[in-house]
């Protein structure tokens, strides 16, 4: 959230039906949607950090942020992406 912040995001937590969202960044009429968890160990892991992002229709990027070095998929169009890789990227 810091780093969302520090790149000048207006960030917010969300809720979809009984599902949450751990972070919705907004910057300039633009908007990212970021799931973290700390490794993909379990379908239910997977399952409980893609759904709500599945769910929503938007066309707005949205990513899986985790520990995995490994475990590289996209699901959807949602990119999984290593915590430095994400952290590295020039922009969301």
């Amino acid at each position: 959230m810091l780093e969302l912040k520090r790149r000048g995001y207006n960030v917010y937590i969300g809720k979809l039906d009984d599902k949450e969202i751990d972070f919705i960044a907004e910057k300039s009429g633009n908007k990212i949607y970021v799931q973290v968890t700390y490794k993909m160990e379990s379908e239910s892991t997977i399952s409980r950090v893609f759904e709500p992002l599945i769910a929503i229709k938007d066309h707005y990027p949205k990513y899986v942020v985790s520990m995995d070095e490994l475990w590289k998929e996209s699901i959807e169009g949602i990119k999984h992406l290593h915590i430095t890789d994400f952290l590295l990227m020039a922009d969301y």
